[in-house]
């Protein structure tokens, strides 16, 4: 009997584990392998999906992923509170959904329509109702000061005739399954959770009556789609909050849903409360959430699902383990949505890795309010617009500078077919964001250097490290385009004491290390934290000195909550509103907000001030080149990757 390559590439595969075709109910998906939901604000106004949302989604049904599970969609505008979202209370939006549908079926992939009455007190006060509904009377998450408003039973029941009609809605437009989203404190949750349900009716109380609200809408659903099609609930077994549901408290939620028809469980940890769960940043690590598997496995029989910021490594872990039955990848299918099949021919060096930074996907969403993008796949979304085309004229492209923005600049341009050629005068790839990426927490961005460094090599790049050029160089005037991506250098002020010898900036700190036990970062920005984190981690005494009124004004949101419990749990001290004035052999002289000064004492001294674009060698290009040079990244304007490596792609992307 005779196989075929591909078999054999499975069978010799050390991930073949998650290559199995498993069940959920009566369906079958191919593999263990399921795309998280994620919400993308790609729908209209008028409540139907958008060319970009559904190419989005097709592009990851196309790269291998056994099911897609779609963001939460909810039951109606009144109740969402939330983003944009397709309008399933309206047939309208059907044929445009039949055609998400089958476009990811066309590629063997499941898809499954994840549904949620609402944000409930997580709500926006200023999207929907004026006042956030609740289980109860509880403060809203936003705004505290403003109690919401609790459902009657009258709307409760409402609520389950819209359940019916969005059932029916996943049904006609062709989704496979549907899940109920019961996750992340939002409405359903706050019925099932004694801290939030604080009713008296049938609806509150016991256990059972906090868990009616869920359950109900189960049967409903299960009514209005018949017994074929499967109901998956997502929720969260560990709020991780003091008063929020622990582990223990949710078994007894998870063996009822059973009992009531759910076929599947999605799990995880989190809630609002504790955000940086719901959106795990790096300083959470790899498979961050996967620990509340073993003990759910021991009380329910149905399929588990499980996520947060997985690896194939983690994943097959886990399946293994048993305790889980499909591993759900999220952000890192935004980063690769070709990321399941690069696993199953043997690439694993090939997969583009996700930083964990949530800088352009909820980053958008938070920021912005805008479509979901990403930091290392600037294509997010706008598949259809950014196809790399290969090219019937090659040019000669020269790049300066192999940080994350020339590095993208030279891996798209030769996916074009250009012949490109990169030189850096340091050592090695990665630039100042390769130097600083030292700490465990930052272990993703290695990687991610390492993945650029395989794909030139695949793309016979020519790399020269060790060499610096200047304006005059031949090899600029034969150049047909000239991507400058020099960076920028650290902004240093004028400090007394600021050039003693046991003071180094920071991007020495990272490259040769730090000497001593007491240290203390001046700047408490993201890098200065970083630092100062990755030294507490190591065992020394930090301190962080920060003239503005709180540290990592520039870290997102969500990992912000990270970093700062992260500081606290290893002691970093952090001192803001305060000025450094002077340094010398003895520490840091620092004059705070009421004027008064004070000595830090210190064996090193870290500067973390914030950087500035190095401009001269780009402006000389410019000016003796500037029809064919394109100016990428820091060197252009001090920003964050995302910055640098999308400006590279759309560098690279522009020669005709």
């Amino acid at each position: 009997m005779t196989t075929t390559v591909l078999e054999r590439v499975k069978m010799e595969n050390q991930y073949a584990k998650l290559f199995e075709a498993m069940k959920i109910g009566k369906m079958t998906l191919k593999n263990r392998l399921v795309m998280a939901p994620m919400g993308t604000f790609t729908p209209m106004q008028d409540g139907t999906e958008s060319e970009e949302g559904i190419a989005y989604y097709e592009e990851r049904a196309r790269g291998g992923i056994g099911m897609i599970i779609i963001g939460a969609q909810f039951l109606n505008e009144k109740t969402a509170q939330g983003g944009p979202t397709m309008s399933v209370d309206n047939n309208r939006a059907i044929p445009k959904a039949t055609v998400l549908c089958e476009r990811v079926h066309r590629w063997g992939a499941k898809i499954c329509a994840q549904i949620s009455p609402g944000t409930g007190r997580n709500g926006m006060p200023d999207i929907g109702e004026r006042v956030p509904i609740s289980s109860s009377e509880n403060p809203s998450f936003y705004n505290p000061e403003m109690i919401c408003r609790a459902l009657s039973t009258e709307e409760i029941k409402d609520i389950m005739k819209d359940w019916a009609q969005a059932a029916l809605f996943a049904k006609k437009a062709g989704f496979d399954a549907i899940e109920i989203h019961g996750h992340a404190g939002y409405l359903i949750d706050q019925f099932l959770s004694p801290i939030w349900n604080k009713r008296t009716d049938e609806y509150g109380g016991s256990f059972e009556n906090r868990a009616r609200f869920a359950v109900e809408t189960v049967q409903t659903i299960r009514e209005a789609v018949g017994p074929d099609m499967p109901i998956l609930f997502r929720i969260s077994l560990d709020h991780r909050f003091e008063g929020g549901r622990t582990i223990e408290d949710s078994m007894p939620l998870i063996e009822l849903l059973e009992k009531a028809g759910v076929d599947a469980l999605d799990i995880d940890a989190g809630a609002y409360e504790t955000m940086d769960f719901i959106f795990p940043p790096s300083y959470l690590g790899d498979a961050c959430m996967g620990y509340v598997c073993e003990e759910a496995r021991k009380h329910v029989s149905i399929p588990l699902l499980n996520a947060g910021s997985h690896t194939p490594e983690t994943a097959l872990q886990l399946v293994n383990s048993g305790n889980c039955d499909f591993v759900m990848f999220g952000r890192q299918m935004i980063a690769d949505p070709e990321f399941p099949k690069k696993l199953m021919e043997n690439r694993r060096e090939d997969i583009r890795p996700c930083l964990l930074c949530n800088e352009e996907c909820i980053g958008r969403v938070f920021n912005r309010t805008t479509q979901i993008s990403c930091t290392v796949n600037p294509q997010v979304c706008m598949e259809k617009y950014f196809q790399i085309e290969k090219t019937s004229s090659p040019q000669n492209i020269v790049v300066i500078g192999a940080g994350p923005g020339g590095l993208e600049a030279a891996r798209v341009a030769a996916l074009k077919g250009h012949h490109v050629t990169v030189y850096d005068k340091s050592e090695t790839l990665g630039g100042t964001f390769g130097v600083i990426a030292t700490g465990p927490f930052k272990k993703r961005i290695r990687d991610l250097i390492t993945w650029y460094g395989v794909q030139l090599s695949k793309l016979n790049v020519q790399v020269n490290l060790n060499t610096e050029i200047n304006v005059d160089d031949p090899i600029l005037e034969a150049a047909d385009k000239i991507f400058v991506a020099t960076g920028a250098v650290p902004f240093v002020p004028n400090i007394p004491g600021i050039e003693s010898s046991h003071v180094l900036g920071v991007v020495d700190a990272h490259q040769n290390g730090v000497e001593g036990e007491k240290i203390v970062v001046c700047g408490g920005g993201m890098s200065g934290c970083d630092t100062a984190l990755e030294l507490a981690l190591e065992g020394k005494q930090v301190t962080i000195v920060e003239m503005l009124s709180e540290c990592a004004r520039d870290v997102m949101v969500i990992n912000k909550i990270s970093l700062m419990r992260q500081l606290a749990e290893n002691n970093v001290t952090l001192l803001t509103d305060s000025k450094v004035v002077s340094v010398d052999e003895t520490g840091v002289t620092i004059e705070k907000k009421d004027g008064t000064v004070e000595l830090v004492p210190a064996d090193t001294v870290i500067t973390a001030f914030g950087q500035k674009p190095s401009t001269d060698f780009p402006d000389a290009v410019r000016k003796q080149y500037n029809i064919k040079t394109t100016v990428i990244g820091d060197a252009e304007k001090v920003s964050k990757a995302a910055n640098a490596i999308h400006t590279g792609f759309y560098a690279a992307m522009a020669i005709e």
